[in-house]
């Protein structure tokens, strides 16, 4: 199975490259960070390797992230899936997050999101494939400082149900809506903007597996929205 995935440089994308490629498929990466060999980080040490194929890009750059799209799905002969698992955040107050940074969480969450699912519909509907968008928790319940991050992941949950309807019968689409996970992700925020160190945060891989589920149903089979997230997760419901 050819798997073009974003944000596979690390986090959640990295658990899905690996578990793609332990499936005997081929991940293909879209991430501005060099992936080079994708490795679990999440225990602090490496439990396993894979290679995989990447193209560099930025995706709030519309024409970046459709070059890349085309440039994998050539190399690979098609695409039989995309996940979207890239997502950046700007925690704060509306009024003190610059302009163009909260900007720049829509345009990567969501622009992006949009960009590289509409490039790459053609090669889908080739082989009857499939598209697994990531949303979040704050897709569904919006809380404060994350105006930026609610509007993005509330836009993908919207985008995806429209996509699911128009495509209907000739792609397959599912919602994968993760709580918290143990990533990279949380790293560069202000400590008040940190999950509490007692609170327990998935396992990407736990994600993964369920993001595998939903590529492995077979056709005429959906599994339209997924919400995974541990027995602590206060974002949710």
């Amino acid at each position: 199975m050819r798997v073009l995935i974003t944000g596979g440089a690390s986090g959640l994308g990295a658990a899905v490259a690996e578990a793609v490629a332990k499936d005997g498929g081929r991940p293909l990466v879209i991430d501005r960070s060099p992936v080079g060999q994708v490795a679990d980080q999440m225990a602090g040490q490496v439990v396993g390797q894979v290679m995989v194929e990447q193209v560099q890009a930025d995706l709030a750059d519309r024409l970046a992230a459709e070059r890349a799209v085309d440039d994998l799905a050539r190399a690979a002969g098609g695409l039989d899936a995309v996940v979207t698992a890239a997502g950046i955040d700007a925690c704060g107050r509306l009024e003190d997050v610059p302009a163009a940074e909260w900007e720049r969480v829509i345009r990567v969450n969501l622009f992006g999101t949009a960009s590289v699912v509409r490039a790459a519909l053609p090669y889908l509907r080739e082989s009857r494939g499939r598209v697994v968008t990531v949303a979040s928790t704050l897709g569904l319940r919006a809380v404060s400082d994350a105006t930026a991050y609610c509007a993005s992941k509330f836009g993908v949950v919207g985008f995806t149900r429209a996509l699911a309807a128009e495509t209907a019968g000739s792609v397959g689409v599912t919602l994968v809506v993760p709580g918290g996970m143990d990533t990279p992700f949380f790293d560069n925020r202000e400590e008040r903007y940190k999950p509490p160190p007692d609170l327990r945060l998935n396992d990407p891989r736990e994600v993964a597996e369920a993001v595998m589920f939903a590529l492995s149903r077979p056709a005429g089979c959906e599994l339209r929205e997924l919400v995974i997230c541990s027995d602590q997760e206060t974002s949710w419901p």
